[in-house]
């Protein structure tokens, strides 16, 4: 389904959407452009939200009868996350990923679409304007960033794992307890930031695994695929892949490979179970 026409397609049209509605919006933003959503902690703005649509036009113009799942779309009408269990192919879109530090003029967060058929993702494009780098995955065919290959690697033997978690503010107690199982010799431990650019550390080598307590496509779909094209892997703690229509056991983690994966699963499973 994707070739390497589609492929450049898509880049074009993420980059399109974020030349014009999120790179003229940071740092300059109103306090008018900013709202909440479930909280104080969940802000969108109106570059999301204009992002989005755009992306959602053009990437339908792509694939003609292809379904959107987006961030914002899915939070104005919540049964349009059913399409990742259809028929159609679904593009997943996360217009900003890291929204509360595009909020803070930081530099780390990142557009992400996915695009999935049948449960299974089959490309990835991560664009960080900021940090000026862009990530093009296609299943079976590696994960490229700004045209070069990506190799996770295995972490250094002896040294302390990297890994970065869900904040505990955002877990129920089943999660926090799981995610205390991190807390041990060996283990560096920090709260996550943008999830995109943090499965990008993980392609890269730069950082050994994360543990997610939530399972929104638009924030993983792009992603694992990236580090799993890199060489990595992921799974719940239940030991099964992560499934993007949802019904996820939680936490669930990726890492640089499957021997560090199967100890992350090990250690969140140490005071679940």
């Amino acid at each position: 389904m994707i070739d390497d026409e589609l492929m450049t397609a898509v880049e074009e049209a993420v980059r399109e959407a974020v030349d014009a509605e999120v790179v003229p919006r940071w740092r300059k933003l109103a306090e008018d452009e900013i709202t909440t959503k479930s909280g104080s902690h969940d802000l969108v703005t109106v570059a999301d939200q204009r992002a989005e649509q755009r992306l959602s036009d053009a990437l339908r113009a792509l694939l003609p009868g292809s379904a959107v799942v987006g961030e914002e779309g899915v939070h104005a009408h919540p049964a349009s996350y059913a399409a990742l269990a259809g028929e159609e192919p679904v593009w997943i879109i996360d217009p900003i990923d890291g929204t509360r530090q595009f909020v803070a003029g930081e530099e780390g967060f990142c557009t992400m679409v996915a695009l999935a058929h049948h449960g299974e993702t089959l490309g990835a494009w991560i664009h960080a304007p900021a940090l000026g780098r862009t990530v093009l995955a296609r299943r079976g065919g590696g994960a490229l960033v700004n045209g070069e290959p990506l190799y996770a690697g295995s972490p250094e033997s002896g040294a302390p794992l990297r890994v970065a978690v869900s904040h505990p503010d955002y877990t129920d107690e089943s999660q926090k307890r799981s995610l205390r199982g991190l807390h041990t010799e060996g283990v560096d431990v920090r709260d996550t930031g943008s999830a995109g650019l943090e499965y990008l550390a993980l392609a890269e080598g730069r950082l050994d695994a994360v543990a997610y307590t939530w399972e929104a496509a638009w924030d993983h779909a792009a992603g694992l695929l990236t580090v799993t094209e890199a060489g990595g892997a992921h799974s719940t703690v239940a030991y099964a892949p992560f499934r993007l229509a949802g019904d996820n056991a939680l936490p669930f983690t990726a890492a640089r490979d499957a021997d560090t994966t199967r100890r992350m699963v090990g250690l969140l499973r140490e005071q679940r179970d």
